[in-house]
């Protein structure tokens, strides 16, 4: 899966335990008609990922849904979801794939006017 949208803010790399877990949380603020402020965690070597965002940018991140039970000391079941990403790229800006402009050389030579062929524009 995928979303997309603008980095609302992206936190520290934060470690847990002895075992030397680490996660890094950014938030993303989906651009639809209601947008969303999604908290998305990258974990272990894809926290590295981050490193070249900053806030305000446009990206795209892969992401995978993540689904835990946990038995309160009540013995009551309690669910929590999460979002982890694994891939995150920058949004193409529009017109960024527009074709690249002729060099000026070729349009001084598509424009030279010939003095001896006749103007017959009306204006």
């Amino acid at each position: 899966m995928e979303i997309s949208g603008k980095i609302k803010k992206i936190d520290e790399t934060k470690t847990f335990g002895s075992n030397g877990f680490r996660k890094r949380e950014v938030v993303l603020t989906t651009s639809e008609q209601y947008p969303q402020m999604l908290l998305v965690e990258f974990v272990q070597d894809k926290c590295d990922l981050l490193n070249n965002f900053q806030t305000g940018q446009e990206v795209k991140i892969g992401i995978n849904l993540r689904g835990r039970e946990w038995i309160n000391p009540q013995g009551e079941a309690v669910y929590f979801n999460s979002i982890q990403g694994w891939r995150i790229e920058l949004m193409q800006a529009e017109g960024a794939a527009a074709p690249p402009m002729p060099p000026l050389g070729d349009l001084e030579e598509i424009s030279e006017v010939d003095a001896n062929e006749p103007d017959d524009l009306p204006f």
